[in-house]
C-alpha cells in the first residue's frame, strides 16, 4: 500500500473569503493532532508550524469569486485533481463522502481518524484563518478577524448595515435575508 495523503477544506460554508483545500503526507508522526475544529485556534498554530516541518504538503486556494464563477463543487474537484497529479505515488485520502469524480477514496469524519487528513485539516484551517484575519485590517467593519465569514449573527448584521462587500460569495444565498412565507 502506498503511504497516504490526506485532504480536507477549510471555509466551505462561509458566506465570504476564500475556500481552502490541503493535501498533506506526514514524514514523522506528530502528537496531538485532531480535526483543526476540535482544537484551540493556539494549538493548531502550533501544530501547523510542526506539520510544515515534517511533511510535504500543497494547499489550495479558490477566490470568493472563483467559487460564485464555478461553484463549490468544481472547486473541489479542480483541488482534489491537482493533488491526485501532484501526490501520484500516494493513496489520497479526502475528509466526507464525495470525490466529485475524481475517483480519490473518501472516509467520513476522516479529519479525526487518520493523521493524515488531521494534518490537512489544521493547514486549510490555520491557512484560511490567517488570511480572513489579515482581510479584517482591510474591512474592519465586518469582523472578518473573529467570524472567518461564517454566517454569524455579527457577520449576518455587518452584511445587513454595510452590504457586501469585495470577500462575500454573491451566489450563497442567505436564509435569514430571505422573506418568510407568514
Amino acid at each position: 500500500m502506498n503511504k497516504i495523503c490526506g485532504i480536507d477544506e477549510a471555509g466551505r460554508g462561509a458566506l465570504a473569503g476564500p475556500l481552502v483545500v490541503a493535501a498533506c503526507v506526514l514524514h514523522s508522526e506528530i502528537s496531538g493532532l485532531n480535526d483543526s475544529k476540535k482544537l484551540s485556534a493556539k494549538r493548531r498554530k502550533e501544530l501547523f508550524h510542526e506539520i510544515a516541518l515534517n511533511s510535504q504538503f500543497l494547499i489550495a486556494y479558490f477566490s470568493n469569486r472563483q467559487i460564485d464563477e464555478f461553484g463549490l463543487s468544481e472547486c473541489l474537484r479542480r483541488a482534489l485533481n491537482l493533488f491526485k497529479s501532484h501526490f501520484v505515488n500516494y493513496e489520497l485520502l479526502y475528509d466526507g463522502n464525495v470525490n466529485y469524480g475524481t475517483g480519490i477514496k473518501t472516509m467520513i469524519k476522516a479529519d479525526g481518524k487518520v493523521a493524515e487528513v488531521s494534518a490537512a485539516s489544521i493547514l486549510a484551517k490555520v491557512s484560511r484563518d490567517e488570511l480572513m484575519s489579515a482581510w479584517s485590517k482591510i474591512y474592519p467593519d465586518y469582523g472578518y478577524a473573529s467570524h472567518k465569514g461564517y454566517g454569524t449573527k455579527a457577520h449576518l448584521e455587518a452584511i445587513r448595515n454595510l452590504g457586501e462587500c469585495e470577500l462575500t460569495r454573491k451566489s450563497f444565498i442567505v436564509k435569514a435575508f430571505q422573506p418568510t412565507l407568514f
